[in-house]
């Protein structure tokens, strides 16, 4: 996004406050907008459990609060000759007592594109994707539980490391680190043979049940084993998720390729951007791996994220990304912009069986101990099977999404971590449910 600031308002920042006039060109958020459906909206939803029932009244202190310390979540979208843009919204952030929220975008949410919700112990955030990343919402939740525990629980905990209202909030963490990037790399042809796709070689194109399977296991015991193994977690589980779906298929013609998320803000030297930058880097199963030991694939994996995630290959993948955003923006009717996104799409499904994300440690610091459960969901993946990971006080949580209700690639990645005595809990397995927002395709 681009955005304008008068000297003034420089002026004030300088003395610590965040006070913006904000209208910023849509740029980043476009393709993430574009992608967006009613039956999957492009949402992201994080939900905890914590150790007590929810205070409303403390919640929504909490909400005002950690949203006064970002207020480039405090948007509203605006269309302006044929372009989209974000404009201050000083309304208050919504909050619900429900387990479904409300549609962003619309009235019920104060036209923003962040809304919370709670019911008994859970409280949930809901954000639109193509705003941020995992990584951009972990640092509204670290703010958002510092103040709830802290005012919930009358105590003092540490707020090193924490973004709170008062901060002098930098340039980096306002600016699209993409739009203006004359220097980028170009992007490489890419010419890889079609994947396995996980509906079509199971037969589930009948089944349109979008579901969320949960999986708890210890933080500590997986990472001994992941590191025995010569991984981490987010290769590990596409590793194992790779075996599952060969022994499922043994004589499957398409590869098994899987997409393993990539934080780009690293590449593009911009560690506080909060806009959604993300990558990702194909690990292939290749026929020749199948009868290694797990070790050895562990560290054939680990070659192929450490040989694209090299800084010149990450920032090929962001050029790409621009250009796709750049297509989208060369066209002038939504329906033009829309059939744009459907021909990518299409091209990428062929490409990945499924998508493995890992924001990383979610490190909430000390409020980690009122925290009982987490998920961490978004829409399933363009092929149907996306799994998040997210490590949370001393457990990893890991949540396949998947377009259809089917347990088939579940049960085929729990019977790889049995077989190599890892001890998991299948805490739930519940509908995928997600908040839509309002667009003019969406209605």
């Amino acid at each position: 996004m681009a955005w304008e600031c008068s000297i003034a308002e420089k002026r004030e920042q300088e003395k610590g406050f965040a006070v913006r006039k904000m209208e910023q060109a849509l740029f980043t958020e476009l393709r993430g907008m574009y992608v967006t459906t009613k039956e999957s909206p492009h949402v992201i939803r994080a939900r905890i459990r914590l150790r007590d029932l929810i205070d409303p009244e403390v919640f929504r202190h909490a909400v005002d609060i950690t949203m006064e310390r970002y207020p480039y979540f405090c948007v509203e979208l605006q269309r302006k000759d044929g372009q989209f843009y974000f404009a201050e919204n000083h309304r208050p952030v919504v909050i619900t007592n429900s387990l479904h929220g409300v549609d962003l975008n619309s009235e019920d949410s104060h036209f923003h594109m962040i809304a919370f919700c709670w019911q008994d112990n859970w409280i949930i955030l809901d954000v639109f994707h193509g705003l941020t990343d995992g990584t951009g919402a972990y640092e509204v939740m670290r703010t958002l539980l510092y103040y709830y525990c802290s005012e919930r629980y009358n105590v003092e905990l540490n707020d090193a490391g924490i973004r709170l209202v008062g901060d002098e909030i930098p340039e980096e963490e306002w600016i699209d680190p993409v739009v203006n990037r004359t220097n980028l790399p170009t992007p490489s042809r890419n010419d890889l043979p079609n994947a396995l796709n996980p509906v079509i070689a199971a037969g589930l194109e009948e089944d349109r049940q979008q579901t969320a399977y949960s999986i708890a296991i210890s933080e500590s015991e997986f990472m001994r084993f992941t590191l025995d193994n010569d991984g981490s977690p987010g290769t590990m589980v596409a590793l194992l998720l790779s075996r599952a779906i060969a022994k499922l298929f043994p004589d499957a013609e398409d590869v098994i390729r899987i997409a393993l998320c990539v934080n780009q803000r690293k590449a593009l030297r911009a560690p506080l951007a909060h806009q959604s930058l993300v990558g990702g880097v194909m690990l292939e199963y290749k026929d020749k791996m199948r009868d290694w030991p797990l070790e050895r694939q562990g560290t054939i994996y680990r070659g192929m994220v450490f040989a694209q995630t090299l800084e010149e290959t990450v920032l090929a993948g962001v050029a790409s990304n621009a250009g796709m955003n750049r297509m989208i923006l060369s066209k002038e009717s939504d329906q033009e912009r829309l059939e744009v996104i459907s021909y990518i799409n299409g091209l990428a499904s062929k490409l990945i069986t499924a998508t493995v994300s890992y924001v990383g440690k979610a490190n909430y610091k000390e409020a980690e101990q009122y925290i009982r459960d987490f998920r961490s969901w978004t829409s399933s993946a363009t092929n149907g099977l996306l799994v998040e990971i997210a490590a949370v006080n001393g457990r990893f949580m890991i949540d396949f999404l998947q377009r259809f209700s089917s347990p088939l690639y579940v049960n085929a990645f729990l019977k790889e971590l049995e077989d190599n005595g890892i001890v998991y809990d299948l805490q739930d397995v519940q509908e995928l449910d997600l908040p839509n927002i309002k667009l003019p395709w969406t209605e």
